[in-house]
């Protein structure tokens, strides 16, 4: 159906999470530990799943100091027709809106770490390389992921070498077991492999 613009002719893309999320987030306590803070990244991961909107992945950014949530995200890529929108991005992209920062190491600004229910994919690293965070959390694998058909990309443990030396500390396997069984789920419920 066409509105009246002009074929190939958009001026914005709009961006939102699904509605449930307003009510599977408590965005007033703070998340003391890595293990909470994973939880709710994987939380996101599951509902995504079972809510059938979108991939089994899920992310949130905290305020590193005060266990604050400052912004989540889940995979929308299926849902609003953006190869771009991985949870990892949709999460930064809330932050720095929240921060109205186009990074969240301005000057003034607290120290902020983003945990992934998986290892970032290549877009993803790069986007937490120039998001301003300064510790990168992740729970299943790369090969987890794989194991499904996605594709990460080149990703290599040099990128990973790369983000510390720029002076983000990396964490890995936190609450692994809970995030494999999210991708388990939308494998045995079919879930489309968007980037195979």
């Amino acid at each position: 159906m066409n509105d009246g613009t002009p074929l190939g002719m958009h001026s914005s893309v709009v961006i939102t999470l699904p509605p449930w999320v307003t009510s599977a987030v408590d965005w007033q306590r703070p998340y003391e530990h890595d293990d909470e803070k994973m939880r709710l990244a994987v939380a996101l991961a599951r509902l995504n799943v079972e809510r059938d909107t979108g991939g089994p992945f899920g992310a949130a950014v905290f305020e590193r100091d005060t266990g604050r949530l400052v912004g989540v995200g889940v995979n929308s890529v299926v849902r609003l027709n953006c190869s771009s929108l991985h949870a990892e991005v949709v999460a930064l992209m809330l932050a720095e809106q929240e921060r109205h920062s186009f990074t969240l190491a301005a000057p003034g600004l607290p120290r902020h770490e983003l945990f992934t229910s998986c290892e970032p994919c290549a877009m993803c690293l790069g986007a937490t390389l120039w998001s301003g965070v300064k510790r990168l959390v992740c729970a299943a694998t790369r090969d987890d992921a794989m194991r499904l058909g996605f594709d990460e990309g080149p990703v290599f443990p040099a990128s990973y070498t790369y983000l510390e030396h720029a002076g983000i500390e990396v964490v890995r396997e936190v609450c692994r077991a809970e995030a494999r069984a999210v991708l388990e789920l939308y494998h045995d419920r079919s879930g489309p492999i968007y980037n195979a």
